[in-house]
């Protein structure tokens, strides 16, 4: 399945010491030109774990109560880790379940500079 960047995706992502995995939502955070010519994308995981969610400035809140929220498909509050990014093959994503918008995604790219240490 061909993805765009803004995409939040249903995905069965694989725990970090591969004793199994889990299906859950993640962003699509990787350019469009890319996502044309490759057959993996670069995603950030999100989470709707209180436990998970520390204010930092890697991660973005998604308020499934405003206008915008609702347009993620997602059910819960949930928090974009940017800080917790993976590289997926775009036949493996199960489906798309909504996007993040423009501005909601110049945010993320803030988030993802703090994850990466860009200025």
């Amino acid at each position: 399945m061909k993805v765009q960047r803004s995409d939040i995706v249903l995905m069965d992502f694989p725990y970090s010491n591969h004793t199994g995995s889990k299906v859950r939502p993640a962003l699509v955070v990787q350019a469009d030109v890319w996502n044309q010519r490759l057959d993996d994308t670069i995603l950030a995981l999100i989470t709707s774990s209180p436990q998970r969610r520390t204010g930092a400035p890697t991660q973005y809140l998604i308020d499934i109560s405003t206008v915008e929220g609702q347009q993620t498909g997602l059910r819960y509050d949930s928090i974009v880790q940017c800080e917790n990014l993976v590289t997926y093959d775009h036949r493996l994503i199960i489906r798309i379940l909504g996007r993040l918008s423009d501005s909601a995604m110049q945010q993320v790219d803030t988030c993802l500079k703090a994850a990466l240490g860009i200025q």
